[in-house]
C-alpha cells in the first residue's frame, strides 16, 4: 500500500503539497502533521468520521485559517506566505447555500467576477462559458429563487470555475440532494476534469460518491490512517465478510471467536461483521457453531457481500462515516467574512 506520502502523478510537480500540517486549539490538535500530495487532474477524496480534522485540514488549504505549524503549497504558492496568490487558484464549492438569491444566475458570477479581478471582457466570455458547461445557459437572467436544489448546486459549480482555478475543493457538494440529481452532479464535476484540467479535492459522506476519486485518504484523530486508491482499501477488508445478527450478539461473538478463532467487529449497524476469504463455505460452519455447544443461539439474519469503502471506513476508525466536526457553516462563516472585505 502507498503511504500517505506517496505522491501522485509522473513526476511533475504536485498541484498540492501538504509537509507536517498541523493545526492545534489550544490544548486540542485538530489537524496533527499530515502529509500528502496531488498530481493535475487527479480526484482526490478526504474521508472521515466527526471530528477527524476534514474541514480544519480545508480550511487551512484554502487560507481560511491558519496552520499552527507545517506547510501547505497550492499550484506552486504557500498557503501562509501568498495566500492571495492561493485564493486565485482554487475554487471553492460548500455545503452551505452560498448564492444571493435575489440576484440572477449572471449576477451572481459578476459579483464574483468583481471579488476575484476577472476583466469585463474576459468575465463574459467566461461566464457563457461555464453556465453552457452546467446546462444554464438559458437561465442566465434568471433569478435564483427559482432554481431548484439541482440547478442552484450547477450554478455554484460554474461560479467556483468562473476564474480558472487549478483546483477545487467540494465540501460535500451532494449532500441534501436527491439520488437521480446528485449523479446528475457528479457527472458535471468528472466532466470537468476533462474540460477545465482540474485537480479536485472532495468530501463526501456517501461512499458510493467516493468510488469516483483516483485515490482516497481516510483520516481519523487529525491523523491520515490510510491513503490508497478505492480498489487498493477495500484489500485491506480482506475476502468476503459474513454479517450476522442474533438475538444474543454478545453471545453470538464469544462463539464465533472460541469456535474459528477469527476477529469479530461490530458493523455500523450493530451487526456482527466476519471477514473470511470463502465466504460461502464459513456460512454451513458458522450456523453449526451458533446452534451447537448446548445452547442454540437465535439467528435472526446471515448475508455475505464484497467489501465496500464503508467496511474500511469502519475498520480503521471504528465507526461509521458521519457529517462535520465544526460544521460546514463555521468555515463558510469564515469564508463569507474574508469576501466581504475583499469587497
Amino acid at each position: 500500500m502507498m503511504s500517505p506520502q506517496t505522491m501522485a502523478g509522473d513526476g511533475a510537480r504536485p498541484v498540492i503539497e501538504v509537509r507536517g500540517l498541523t493545526r492545534r486549539y489550544g490544548a486540542l490538535t485538530a489537524v496533527d502533521g499530515i502529509n500528502f500530495e496531488l498530481g493535475d487532474g487527479e480526484i482526490f477524496g478526504f474521508l472521515g468520521p466527526n471530528g477527524a480534522g476534514k474541514t480544519t485540514t480545508i480550511g487551512m488549504l484554502c487560507t481560511l485559517l491558519r496552520p499552527t505549524s507545517g506547510r501547505a503549497i497550492i499550484a506552486g504558492h504557500d498557503v501562509v506566505e501568498r495566500p492571495h496568490d492561493v485564493r486565485r487558484s482554487i475554487g471553492l464549492i460548500f455545503q452551505e447555500p452560498a448564492l444571493d438569491d435575489r440576484l440572477t444566475a449572471w449576477e451572481n458570477l459578476k459579483f464574483h467576477a468583481m471579488l476575484y479581478d476577472v476583466p469585463a471582457a474576459e468575465f463574459r466570455r467566461r461566464a457563457a462559458e461555464v453556465l453552457g458547461m452546467v446546462d444554464l445557459a438559458d437561465r442566465a437572467r434568471s433569478v435564483v429563487r427559482t432554481f431548484s436544489g439541482g440547478m442552484r448546486r450547477r450554478l455554484e459549480i460554474a461560479r467556483g470555475l468562473l476564474h480558472r482555478p487549478r483546483v477545487l475543493f467540494l465540501d460535500e457538494p451532494t449532500i441534501g440532494l436527491d439520488p437521480q440529481t446528485r449523479r446528475h452532479i457528479w457527472r458535471y464535476i468528472v466532466d470537468l476534469r476533462q474540460q477545465e484540467g482540474l485537480t479536485l479535492f472532495l468530501t463526501t459522506h456517501y461512499m458510493e460518491e467516493a468510488e469516483i476519486c483516483d485515490r482516497i485518504a481516510i483520516v481519523d484523530h487529525g491523523r491520515i490512517v490510510a491513503l490508497d486508491t478505492p480498489d487498493n482499501l477495500k484489500r485491506m477488508v480482506g475476502g468476503d465478510l459474513v454479517m450476522v445478527r442474533a438475538a444474543d450478539l454478545d453471545g453470538a461473538e464469544e462463539r464465533i471467536r472460541q469456535s474459528f478463532g477469527l476477529p469479530v467487529r461490530r458493523g455500523p449497524e450493530g451487526e456482527l461483521l466476519v471477514e473470511v476469504e470463502r465466504g460461502d463455505r464459513f456460512i454451513p460452519q458458522l450456523m453449526t457453531a451458533l446452534n451447537g455447544d448446548g445452547r442454540a443461539i437465535e439467528v435472526h439474519s446471515v448475508g455475505l457481500r464484497r467489501p465496500t469503502l464503508e467496511d474500511v471506513f469502519v475498520k480503521l476508525t471504528g465507526h461509521a462515516i458521519r457529517d462535520e466536526e465544526a460544521g460546514p457553516g463555521e468555515l463558510w462563516r469564515t469564508h463569507v467574512a474574508m469576501r466581504r472585505r475583499r469587497a
